[in-house]
């Protein structure tokens, strides 16, 4: 699988308010550009998983968040990097595109149909069941 190599973590955020999902649209690289994929990034060499997540939304989305829940998928990548998704709460500031092309905030319904028309990114696919048992659960 990996040749010895070591595998390096990449953290996504799954951040509910109210029922909604937040999804950020790529910018790049060409082959998702234009996709929607729950924010994150990779973590530093030794970074745990909160910490990686708390640091990647506040450079990406100028927000505070309290890293939650894992979700229960992990999605090994090419590099050889590991995708795993983490509920987080938006603890303050209001999220702004700052390395992505939109934001977006969906309710379960529409993250269906995102899915269903191909348009998340392909590794994040692995999670809509379960996040959209948590929007339902958690509707105002």
């Amino acid at each position: 699988m990996t040749d010895g190599a070591e595998i390096r973590l990449v953290v996504a955020g799954a951040v509910m308010r109210s029922g909604r999902l937040l999804l950020a649209q790529r910018t790049y690289p060409p082959e998702v550009a234009g996709r929607w994929e729950l924010p994150g990034g990779k973590a530093e060499p030794g970074e745990h998983a909160a910490a990686a997540l708390r640091r990647e939304l506040a450079e990406e989305l100028g927000v505070v968040v309290q890293p939650g829940s894992r979700l229960d998928a992990e999605v090994d990548l090419p590099g050889p990097m590991r995708l795993i998704a983490l509920r987080a709460t938006l603890v303050s500031g209001e999220p702004v595109a700052e390395e992505h092309s939109a934001l977006r905030w969906v309710d379960a319904a529409e993250l269906r149909q995102m899915a269903a028309r191909d348009e998340l990114v392909a590794a994040d696919t692995v999670w809509v069941a379960q996040l959209c048992a948590l929007l339902d659960s958690t509707r105002p």
